[in-house]
């Protein structure tokens, strides 16, 4: 899949241009950079990218564009790929569970922050990266409320562990900071008040001042027509919250959003390959493809049909049955999705907010999965 670098001016024409069979990823690199600048001007500390949402390059270099000048990073791949594209940005390495190799990959490519969640990842760091200008955050957990799935499941020490590990971090050298994620999609700005709070509880308890206080990702694309993302609420509780609860101690603060901000720069059109006896809608994308995320965390609602001559289909909303291409029984989307009454095959199903999660799951299981992306000026169909 590679971008295109013919410009359109938006889905529809291309897709009345091209008519193609295959999906399309529609980017915009106006919105992308609009959501970054959105973060960069009403988050009150430091923005970092989360890089597994989407690491096209296409992505990095609009959001470094824009002013995006720090990457949360999972992996090798993830950290060369930032060490390419944005030389000088700051990487933080903040999959709390590494192997040997990959520490000292890191290291050797300058990386000066680590999260752990544990005592034996955190006697590696100590093993293996130098304590000099290096950041180790300590990752914690609490139970999940408003989120759309736990990240806590895998992730986090419990509130007595990051007490510990927190004072081993002091007692080592390193820089000492605290870390946390509230979970996916969360649309309640309250979802981040009790962890900040729980944040300061554990610094004191480990008698440690800490330099700096990762707030996670969490924050939310735009996946319902009724519910907007609160993202300059969630700025305004985590400012005010970080302050009551750390007061003169109240340390740096950094968010890592992935969703937040790739999420609605793109916009995928899935053609309607056959309607079965008026009943079943069968797409040329699913679960398998681009679509793998919609059975994990809800359907996406904002969704339009255009004819092939790109007339936007405007009959009574039905509940559909909606598959993918495969010969897998589980390529269904969940529920039931509202579509137009008189769609037809060969039609264009037009899913916005579709950036985060997209990209780097789609696979050619079965032999589909070949997803062409294109450039426009607008996501409006």
């Amino acid at each position: 899949m590679g971008l295109s670098k013919t410009i359109w001016t938006n889905p529809t024409e291309f897709l009345r241009n091209q008519q193609p069979e295959n999906p399309v990823l529609f980017f915009s690199p106006s919105a992308l950079q609009a959501a970054a600048r959105r973060f960069i001007d009403g988050f009150p500390g430091m923005v970092t990218y989360a890089v597994k949402s989407n690491p096209g390059e296409e992505v990095i270099e609009n959001l470094a564009a824009a002013g995006i000048r720090g990457y949360d990073c999972a992996s090798a791949f993830e950290i060369d790929l930032i060490r390419r594209l944005a030389p000088d940005a700051a990487i933080h390495y903040n999959n709390p569970v590494r192997a040997r190799a990959e520490i000292l990959h890191a290291v050797e490519k300058g990386v000066k922050s680590y999260s752990v969640d544990s005592k034996s990842e955190l006697a590696k760091l100590i093993e293996l990266v130098p304590t000099a200008d290096t950041e180790i955050s300590v990752r914690f957990k609490l139970p999940v409320s408003g989120a759309a799935y736990n990240f806590g499941a895998k992730f986090g020490a419990t509130v007595e562990l990051a007490t510990e590990l927190l004072k081993t971090v002091a007692e080592a050298g390193f820089i000492p900071s605290i870390t946390f994620h509230p979970g996916t999609q969360c649309t309640d700005p309250a979802a981040w008040e009790t962890y900040i709070r729980t944040a300061a509880d554990i610094a004191r308890d480990a008698g440690v001042t800490i330099a700096r206080l990762n707030v996670g990702g969490g924050f939310p694309s735009h996946r319902l027509s009724g519910v907007l993302p609160q993202l300059e609420a969630t700025f305004q509780l985590i400012d005010r919250v970080a302050t009551e609860s750390f007061g003169d101690e109240r340390p740096l603060l950094v968010c890592e959003p992935g969703r937040a901000l790739c999420g609605d720069a793109f916009t995928l059109a899935a053609r309607i390959k056959a309607l079965r006896d008026d009943t079943h809608v069968f797409l040329n994308d699913g679960v398998y493809g681009s679509l793998t995320e919609l059975p994990l965390i809800g359907v996406i609602d904002r969704i339009e049909v255009l004819s092939p001559n790109g007339d936007r289909r405007q009959g009574p909303t039905v509940p559909r049955i909606v598959f993918g291409p495969t010969c897998d029984s589980v390529d269904r989307l969940p529920g039931e999705v509202p579509l137009p009454a008189d769609i037809h095959e060969g039609d264009y199903v037009i899913v916005q907010g579709m950036g985060a999660y997209s990209v780097v799951t789609n696979s050619r299981f079965n032999g589909f999965g070949e997803l062409q992306m294109a450039t426009v000026l607008s996501l409006r169909v």
